[in-house]
């Protein structure tokens, strides 16, 4: 069960730390925030329901392109967030640079960037929609490269439909 919510098993039976170990910043980081598993789940429903609730709001302002993005790309952030609730930050951090989803990452995370920097600074609504449309894409990208051979296979539909051999 503690597997499930991003603990390691040695963390109660963990013996004392030597002095002369050297840690990381993100191990001293894990190391000194843990949480709970009720104050995970906690974390991870109230960043999950403000995330959700973000993205659903945005679409009432469907229609207004800056507004939108803003509102879209703040539930994304919260979404994305909440989910290091559960398996802890370097577990998330972790699997998100791992190699398999690296580009999935990078182009999600750069399409937020833009589409935040088309709404608050360009204030171009067409550029703030296309950013829209990438993150919206890169999320589902993202998204499918935690399901196991997902990515290939819509990469395989999406060739059998687009096909221009008759």
């Amino acid at each position: 069960m503690k597997m499930l919510v991003g603990m390691d098993v040695e963390e109660q039976q963990a013996p004392a730390l030597e002095e002369n170990s050297s840690f990381s910043f993100v191990d001293d980081l894990n190391r000194n925030c843990t949480l709970s598993t009720k104050q995970r789940f906690h974390g991870f429903a109230i960043c999950f329901v403000a995330g959700l609730t973000c993205t659903l709001l945005s679409m009432l302002v469907f229609f207004k392109p800056i507004k939108f993005g803003i509102t879209f790309t703040l539930g994304n952030l919260l979404s994305l967030g909440s989910t290091a609730f559960l398996i802890g930050p370097k577990r998330q951090v972790t699997m998100m640079l791992d190699p398999v989803r690296i580009y999935a990452t990078a182009i999600y995370l750069a399409s937020m960037i833009i589409a935040l920097f088309c709404a608050l600074y360009v204030h171009s609504r067409l550029l703030t929609l296309l950013a829209i449309i990438l993150e919206f894409g890169a999320l589902i990208w993202y998204s499918l490269s935690y399901i196991p051979f997902a990515r290939s296979m819509v990469s395989k539909v999406m060739v059998s439909c687009f096909d221009t051999d008759f």
